[in-house]
């Protein structure tokens, strides 16, 4: 057993054409490198979806690992250097999970000194305590493995990857900003086709079509106002005629830009008005079609009853209550990185180190949301301590891609900072500490 265990998940390296663009790989192999140059006996465990493997739609099989290397050289070279100070050991996820059906691979991974072990979960002791490590996706109904190790056994998310994430890793290139590949980032997948409208509004859409809605989206809800109080002057309620009539008169003393307004109001109102009018019927069409669609889990539902990672803590506690010798429960395939305490245990969710999207609402009018991109990328390190388990959560550095228009950020708010995680965390036989420190993210 080594002396240290260093947790990652998640890199999805590889797929079809602009897919194979690794935003991380710099950060990745320098990561790789503390750990060749480290004096600690140490293994690097890897907890799937190392590589994109259902996102390589054009070769098959062992042809995929070639693509990886050639296209990742630096990648798999640094694999080889640090693999002769540490111990790499990886397992497959569901997007390598081909991995575990190709023996040919545990010999390839081998030669760049990464030992392959295509089982669902591993076991590691630290202080006379077990540590489960599994990928996480049996957890999931849409991704979990049917007949574990056989390429032709897949889930639903095997092809919706193969269709949808490698169909845009081939037309990526050919937008105006080299947005699709990023599909991949998004996460749930029912944030779709908003993410979709939004790219197409503010980044593929023509310039005159976009500026020349823009106004009326803007003052979409203004207009609603108005409407309500042109309803209410005519009624002679509250006082509201008056506040008609200095609407009307603030409008005409800005001239053609007042007249520009009211242009504006004038088209919202009949738009207004028209869906008014078909709103009834299209009401129950929209209803049924979405109950319809929340049943094969295609979009959110709109009032949600549990919390995303219940299936994940369920599976944890069940673990924890088959094995009292279990400290620490880790998983990935989430992307969402996390460390919750249950009693003496800890639930670890070790992220992903892809690009992440974070869908904020603009400020007024009827506009599509701004998805905004960052980095977080992390690795959990865990060793005895005084006789204790001691988990740290470490970061690294990497800048949000400045890839936003200047409309997107002038419509929208920076999303606020995702949730500290302690640098720290000490569980022992019978008893437990915590202690946060400032995070550097």
């Amino acid at each position: 057993m080594a002396e240290a265990y260093y947790f990652v998940s998640d890199l999805h390296v590889g797929g079809d054409e602009q897919l194979q663009e690794c935003e991380f790989e710099a950060e990745f192999i320098g990561f790789l490198q503390t750990l060749e140059s480290t004096d600690e006996d140490a293994e690097l465990i890897i907890l799937g979806d190392a590589f994109g493997l259902w996102e390589f739609t054009e070769t098959d099989g062992i042809q995929k690992f070639d693509e990886l290397v050639d296209h990742h050289p630096k990648l798999f070279e640094q694999f080889r250097k640090t693999g002769e100070n540490v111990t790499i050991t990886l397992i497959p996820g569901n997007h390598d999970a081909e991995l575990a059906g190709y023996s040919e691979y545990i010999k390839r991974l081998r030669e760049f000194n990464v030992e392959l072990d295509p089982t669902l979960s591993l076991e590691r002791t630290v202080a006379d305590r077990t540590i489960w490590i599994e990928h996480g996706m049996q957890q999931d109904s849409h991704n979990r493995m049917p007949e574990f190790g056989n390429p032709r056994a897949n889930p639903l998310g095997y092809f919706v990857n193969r269709h949808i994430t490698s169909k845009a890793g081939q037309l990526s290139g050919r937008g105006r900003y080299n947005w699709l590949k990023d599909i991949q980032s998004l996460t749930p997948l029912e944030e779709i086709p908003d993410w979709i409208a939004s790219n197409y509004f503010y980044r593929e859409m023509s310039p005159f079509l976009r500026y020349a809605a823009l106004p009326f989206l803007l003052l979409f809800n203004v207009s609603l106002l108005y409407l309500v109080v042109l309803i209410v002057g005519d009624s002679g309620l509250f006082g509201a005629n008056a506040a008609t009539k200095a609407t009307g008169e603030i409008l005409r003393d800005l001239g053609f830009v007042g007249s520009l307004i009211e242009f504006v109001f004038l088209v919202n109102l009949v738009v207004v008005s028209l869906l008014f009018v078909i709103s009834i019927p299209l009401y129950f069409f929209a209803r049924d079609v979405r109950k319809t669609l929340e049943r094969f889990d295609l979009v959110r539902s709109e009032k949600p009853t549990e919390s995303p990672d219940k299936t994940y803590v369920e599976a944890a506690k069940r673990v924890f209550r088959e094995r009292p010798d279990v400290a620490a429960y880790i998983y990935g395939h989430t992307h969402r990185v996390s460390l919750t305490n249950v009693g003496e245990r800890v639930i670890i969710n070790t992220g992903t180190w892809l690009k992440r999207l974070h869908r904020t609402p603009t400020w007024i009018g009827l506009l599509p949301p701004v998805y905004y991109p960052s980095f977080r990328l992390n690795y959990f390190r865990i060793c005895e301590e005084d006789g204790d388990v001691l988990v740290e959560y470490h970061t690294i550095q990497k800048e949000a891609p400045k890839e936003l228009t200047l409309l997107q950020r002038l419509l929208s708010r920076k999303p606020k900072s995702d949730p500290k995680i302690p640098e720290r965390t000490v569980i022992g036989g019978s008893k437990r500490e915590v202690v946060e420190s400032a995070s550097k993210e």
